[in-house]
């Protein structure tokens, strides 16, 4: 989604940007790599940082949805702009000062097109991370086909699984 302006009749293209407020998924290590790495930088506009979906985001911002805002990063400026996805991360870099003049490259059609490729591949990269995160070891309960499974609270447990056929297969699932 582009920027766009929730405030038209406030005249928010005369008003000044005084701070910005970044929501991203606290969930997500790329986002919160990001948010620390954004928050690091010298800012000529103050970032503030609010976690996508919280409490907090919903009391602040009631207009805006909370999947909308899990799913891509969102930038609200403090005149009532909503920035997401490759614009979000524009208007981001613009508050800060090393990189002012990459977000004006990136403002033009050629930059915009870049900007949206890494937003679509930080999206891709966060998508494999979560199903991987997923499949992986992450303290939860585990089922094996064969009967296996492990519960961190019980430990291995098995139970024969049902042979209604007769014609079961002994080959492991593994």
């Amino acid at each position: 989604m582009a920027g766009t302006s929730a405030t038209r009749d406030r005249g928010a293209a005369r008003v000044p940007v005084l701070g910005l407020t970044v929501l991203y998924d606290a969930r997500c290590s790329l986002c919160a790599f990001l948010k620390q790495w954004l928050a690091g930088q010298a800012q000529l506009v103050p970032l503030r940082f609010v976690p996508a979906g919280s409490e907090e985001a919903a009391r602040r911002f009631p207009g805006l949805d909370p999947r909308a805002t899990l799913d891509e990063i969102t930038v609200v400026g403090d005149a009532g702009q909503v920035y997401q996805g490759a614009a979000a991360w524009v208007v981001a870099l613009w508050a800060l000062r090393e990189y002012r003049a990459l977000a004006h490259r990136l403002s033009t059609p050629t930059g915009a097109r870049l900007a949206r490729g890494a937003t679509l591949a930080a999206a891709k990269w966060r998508e494999a991370q979560a199903s991987r995160t997923s499949q992986r070891w992450g303290g939860g309960a585990y089922h094996w086909g064969d009967g296996w499974s492990y519960d961190p609270t019980s430990g291995w447990t098995y139970v024969a699984p049902a042979c209604d056929s007769g014609e079961c297969s002994t080959a492991p699932t593994r």
